[in-house]
């Protein structure tokens, strides 16, 4: 038996976690930065927005061959959230988090990998014994900066350099009373600002896990295509096409 079917263009389809607010920028970006990474790679793509509360197991995130994790948290389900990062993350699927997927992958991590089944956010936890993401020292609403990258990683490769500038709308991140044994293991810190604060995170032994705490997808309202998006959806199809190649029997 020979399973065909798989061609070079055929669409994939893209889950994005999260609430969708008209007035949120990025939300409004990233269908733009998507359909802008789908035609510099004459890629067909199909999006839909899952409402994180609608996510209460693997049935209504099995068709997406991705998922995004998109800002704008709190979310109305964190659980909701959590099942889809953790999905992405055990199944192989191509991940990409942002700004509050960024926070959120941190979470599903510590309690899902770590085995921390107390670790919280504490913009819906504020009194938790372990918040693995905490109130910045300074708040990054409507900021830029310039981000390093680690060399060799998948950040560095998305962008082609070792830094780039790029914006934040946030007020929460990483607590650096854990950042060691967050970040030891497979999961690595691969983006730094010019003051050493990690802001960007990426999985070991993964075809394509990528978070970062600012938002790059933004850069699609200025008419411009963001590398790391572009990075997601070519490892979308590069999995998809591997898997397909995988099912073929001779």
């Amino acid at each position: 038996m020979q399973v065909t079917g798989y061609e070079t263009n055929e669409t994939v389809r893209i889950g994005l976690v999260g609430n969708y607010n008209e007035s949120v920028p990025a939300h409004r970006a990233i269908p733009r930065a998507l359909e802008m990474a789908g035609k510099d790679r004459h890629q067909q793509l199909e999006w839909e927005w899952l409402p994180t509360e609608q996510i209460s197991g693997p049935e209504r995130l099995r068709k997406f061959d991705g998922l995004w994790c998109v800002p704008a948290s709190p979310y109305r389900s964190m659980d909701g959230a959590l099942r889809a990062i953790r999905w992405a993350r055990e199944q192989q699927l191509p991940f990409l988090g942002t700004c509050g997927g960024f926070q959120h992958a941190i979470v599903e991590y510590a309690r899902s990998v770590l085995g921390w089944a107390d670790a919280e956010h504490s913009e819906t936890s504020p009194d938790a014994e372990r918040p693995v993401i905490t109130l910045l020292a300074c708040a990054l609403v409507e900021t830029t900066d310039t981000i390093r990258f680690t060399p060799g990683s998948r950040l560095a490769n998305a962008y082609g350099s070792l830094e780039a500038a790029e914006s934040y709308r946030c007020r929460f991140g990483l607590n650096p009373a854990f950042r060691s044994a967050l970040l030891t293991g497979p999961l690595r810190a691969t983006a730094h600002d010019t003051a050493d604060e990690v802001r960007g995170i990426e999985l070991d032994s993964h075809p394509f896990f990528v978070a970062t705490l600012f938002q790059p997808e933004r850069k699609a309202l200025e008419g411009k295509i963001p590398q790391l998006v572009l990075a997601f959806v070519e490892a979308i199809g590069s999995n998809k096409n591997g898997k397909a190649t995988r099912c073929q029997v001779a």
